[in-house]
């Protein structure tokens, strides 16, 4: 496999063949007050752009995107945050939205970020969850974060290439196999395929924001999710966001998971749950397992059919489960100085 070469860092804005900004009046803020988009500096100089919802006061957990993703994907419903009790943390990973390229990162490299983007918002410990792509990087902030890092939880969380090498594809839709078999190849090759995946993905989404995974075989509870006018309104947000100055956030995210991660999962030493689906064909069910026997100590919930069936009752029941025993002074209410 090839690992992107260049500088550690790469900060440039658009090039040739990038896609750049939404349809028109469409914008990645709101009006003042807002807190859909704070920049947050890291020690090295980039820029990361982080959002906050739910309540200012509440639970502080850091949800790390799926990929391609960017700070706008989370639960529209901002006030059913906000009812229980939580500060929801997002930001745009490297070469996503509004955050500068951190060319040739891998999954470990996200750990300082999240520490980043915490510090800018004075929190001291908080809870991590990631989401597809996000469950590599949320475990990572965990196993190097053990300080900080209350409880972990992933869902559909692919597991490292190197440890299942080709079983890795098995299952998976023929359009994340190509992607990724793309990324083995090199960082050229994905980002010209990725460019042509973006360019379809935002026609569609002009059209019908629910057709943002048309192609793939998915669950028919997860089609009916997609539909609902609240998360369309967020996918569309969100596709026209998160490549607004080009798919280098998802080549880098694609080439980091065909590489080693940099930590191993076993380290953790915060609880730990898992989540994921037999019928998933874009994250399979061997992921899962594969994880959940790294750690054997997880907590592991496999849904037999949709992921994504009860939006509503499933974010209460995850983050109850993020939040669960922390007292708000301890989870990271207490401000850092």
């Amino acid at each position: 496999m090839t690992r992107p070469g260049g500088a550690p860092e790469d900060r440039g804005g658009p090039r040739a063949g990038d896609a750049a900004g939404g349809p028109p009046g469409d914008a990645a803020g709101g009006p003042p007050g807002d807190r859909s988009a704070r920049a947050v500096t890291t020690r090295g100089g980039r820029t990361l752009m982080a959002a906050e919802w739910g309540d200012p006061g509440g639970v502080p957990v850091v949800l790390l995107h799926g990929t391609p993703g960017c700070r706008l994907d989370r639960h529209p419903n901002d006030e059913l945050v906000r009812s229980l009790g939580v500060r929801l943390v997002t930001y745009d990973r490297p070469g996503y939205g509004g955050s500068h390229r951190h060319r040739g990162r891998r999954v470990v490299e996200c750990a300082p970020d999240v520490a980043a983007v915490a510090d800018a918002l004075s929190l001291d410990r908080f809870a991590v969850w990631g989401m597809a792509g996000g469950g590599p990087h949320a475990l990572a902030v965990a196993a190097r974060l053990p300080d900080r890092v209350t409880r972990a939880l992933c869902v559909r969380c692919v597991a490292p290439y190197d440890a299942l090498g080709d079983d890795w594809f098995v299952g998976m839709d023929p359009r994340n196999v190509e992607e990724l078999q793309a990324a083995l190849r090199g960082e050229d090759q994905l980002a010209d395929r990725l460019r042509e995946e973006d360019r379809r993905i935002r026609r569609a989404v002009l059209v019908d924001p629910s057709r943002v995974l048309e192609g793939y075989g998915l669950p028919e509870g997860d089609r009916w999710v997609l539909a609902r006018p609240d998360f369309s309104e967020t996918i569309r947000r969100s596709t026209f966001e998160r490549t607004r100055n080009g798919v280098w956030g998802w080549v880098d995210d694609d080439l980091a998971f065909v590489l080693p991660w940099g930590f191993d999962p076993a380290s953790i030493v915060a609880p730990v749950r898992l989540e994921f689906g037999q019928a998933d064909v874009l994250v399979p069910p061997g992921h899962g397992s594969w994880l959940a026997n790294r750690m054997p100590g997880a907590d592991v919930v496999v849904h037999l059919a949709s992921s994504m069936a009860d939006p509503d009752g499933d974010l209460a029941a995850r983050l109850g489960w993020l939040t669960r025993g922390t007292a708000a002074a301890a989870a990271g209410l207490s401000r850092r100085t």
